[in-house]
């Protein structure tokens, strides 16, 4: 593979009203556009042809956020801070952060991040990251979390089965998902493995 120089490579917009990268709805609950939530990106690891490690370049303006406060379950990340100040949400606790700053962002609810660019000048930083699929993202403020399954979080290929749900939307696996053909109409298996495993 050549070396490929950040300066090649478009960037893409991305937040709210945006053609979100992750298939996010892309509007606040009442339409309108959090421009907050605006930033800009370079998918770094995709255009010098990387496979499982990603690596982006993000670029927050005074006053952005990026994504917002999440963790995975199967992908690790890490961020690195090329130039700008700004705050680091994470696992529950904020963190000053600036140029130099290497962050390890496990999979798993310690994880769990967002950076704010509280400053006046533009924050940017690179978003390392595995490229694991199937992977769920957690979002606890919200009480969600979202599914991909077929290409991982920052990845281009099609998605099989991908979408954002809320955490209390779930379903009874033998009254809604199970149809009676499944498991007879007098033949609930009480306690048994669901999955028939």
């Amino acid at each position: 593979m050549a070396p490929v120089n950040e300066r090649s490579i478009e960037w893409t917009e991305h937040g709210p009203g945006s053609e979100d990268l992750d298939g996010a709805a892309s509007d606040t609950e009442d339409g309108r556009a959090d421009a907050q939530g605006r930033f800009r990106r370079k998918r770094l690891g995709e255009a010098a042809g990387g496979d499982r490690l990603g690596c982006s370049l993000y670029e927050l303006p005074a006053g952005a956020r990026a994504w917002p406060y999440h963790y995975h379950t199967a992908n690790e990340e890490a961020i690195y801070v090329l130039s700008g100040r700004g705050t680091l949400r994470l696992d529950g606790d904020t963190h000053p952060i600036r140029e130099g700053d290497y962050v390890a962002l496990p999979a798993d609810e310690t994880g769990a991040h967002q950076v704010v660019n509280d400053a006046s000048t533009p924050l940017r930083y690179l978003m390392i990251s595995t490229m694991v699929e199937p992977d769920v993202a957690v979002y606890p403020d919200t009480d969600s979390f979202g599914v991909f399954v077929g290409s991982p979080p920052g990845g281009s290929e099609e998605r099989t089965l991908s979408g954002f749900y809320r955490s209390d939307d779930d379903v009874n696996y033998w009254g809604d998902v199970a149809t009676e053909d499944d498991h007879g109409a007098s033949e609930r298996p009480d306690g048994d493995d669901p999955t028939g495993d």
